[in-house]
């Protein structure tokens, strides 16, 4: 059987970038042939004091376990037939790591979801950005055999420096991902939701003024809910934010009438990969996107979904939504069906085996 080591910081189900581009697929390739091993950096009790303010010891006592972790992963590096890199193999500008893995026998893939090039570090990490260097995300793309890039914008930026370049989409598991009726609200309210983490709070503001002459024009028939920042407070507009949970995510997710995913129109979030977009659909909730980036690729502008260019076009095609509950229905099931064909697990998983066993050539 082959052997895969997986590079990345969190632990498996914690990041969505991780579940929702490559360990979904684990059981899958070792049904195929391929053993899969993840070694991550970055446990639960790292995770508090990593995305708090301060607490520089702490971070200063995960960096070195972190470099230890990765000293054990070169040693045995020969172990295996690929080794799969998430983002970077240690949260520092240093590509020492890469560089070494690159001298094992292993082929080095290197898989990559976002503009990480331009940097774009959290509020809580701000004083310590200097530590960062985006500019080794080229180096890492040259040093490697294949890259899995999330879509065409990251795909072009990678060929500049490796020519075994793949688009590979963010999917979801739709056998996983299944609406619960017992989560949709059953009062009449209509609830506007956005799912996201500390560090794409910043997004979610940008809605803040659509939400705003929202709330005034339908008063408490509306219902705004954001998950992934439990700390998240807007008074206004009732929202206190709840922390996300793998365990009660799909849950969650199902009391959501329209699912919202604002952006700006920026270098960095045009390479974002729409995961946020894709799990409102595979859910049968109806999206409304920025039109930035890939999500003009998987939105059809009013069949699957809404692609909104302003305020005014954010406030009616939401308020079409909350003022029918069939056309929400009916965009939601074209939305499930555009990520069973093109945006979930089943639609993918051949073409990760079959891009592994070209790099070995199997």
């Amino acid at each position: 059987m082959k052997k895969i080591l997986f590079i990345t910081s969190h632990r498996p189900n914690r990041a969505p970038g991780q579940r929702f581009r490559f360990e979904q697929f684990y059981e899958y390739l070792e049904s195929n042939g391929f053993h899969c091993e993840h070694s991550s950096l970055i446990s639960d009790k790292d995770d508090i004091n990593l995305y708090s303010k301060g607490r520089y010891v702490q971070k200063m006592g995960i960096l070195l376990k972190a470099i230890f972790k990765r000293l054990k992963d070169v040693a045995r590096a020969n172990e295996f037939d690929i080794i799969f890199i998430h983002r970077e193999a240690l949260l520092l500008g240093s590509t020492y790591f890469e560089k070494r893995f690159r001298k094992s026998k292993a082929k080095l893939v290197y898989d990559f979801d976002d503009s990480i090039w331009l940097g774009d570090t959290s509020d809580a990490n701000k004083k310590l950005s200097w530590l960062k260097y985006p500019g080794k995300i080229a180096k890492i793309i040259s040093l490697s055999d294949m890259i899995f890039a999330g879509n065409k914008y990251l795909a072009n930026y990678a060929s500049y420096y490796n020519s075994n370049v793949k688009i590979v989409p963010t999917t979801i598991d739709t056998a996983e991902y299944k609406r619960n009726p017992d989560s949709r609200r059953k009062d009449g309210k209509v609830c506007i939701g956005w799912t996201g983490s500390i560090t794409t709070i910043k997004h979610f503001e940008f809605a803040i003024p659509i939400l705003t002459k929202l709330k005034e024009k339908y008063g408490d028939k509306l219902v705004i809910k954001v998950i992934g920042d439990k700390n998240y407070i807007h008074k206004e507009l009732d929202i206190k934010g709840q922390g996300w949970s793998k365990e009660n995510e799909i849950d969650e997710l199902s009391s959501f009438d329209i699912g919202i995913m604002p952006l700006p129109d920026d270098e960095w979030t045009k390479g974002k990969c729409g995961l946020k977009g894709l799990q409102y659909m595979a859910l049968e909730i109806p999206a409304i996107m920025s039109p930035v980036g890939v999500n003009s690729d998987i939105i059809q502008d009013g069949v699957n979904g809404f692609l909104a260019n302003n305020e005014t076009e954010w406030v009616d095609k939401i308020s079409t939504l909350i003022e029918d509950e069939i056309r929400r229905n009916k965009m939601g099931l074209e939305a499930r069906r555009t990520i069973l064909e093109n945006f979930s697990k089943d639609s993918e998983k051949g073409n990760y085996l079959r891009y592994f066993n070209e790099l070995l050539k199997v």
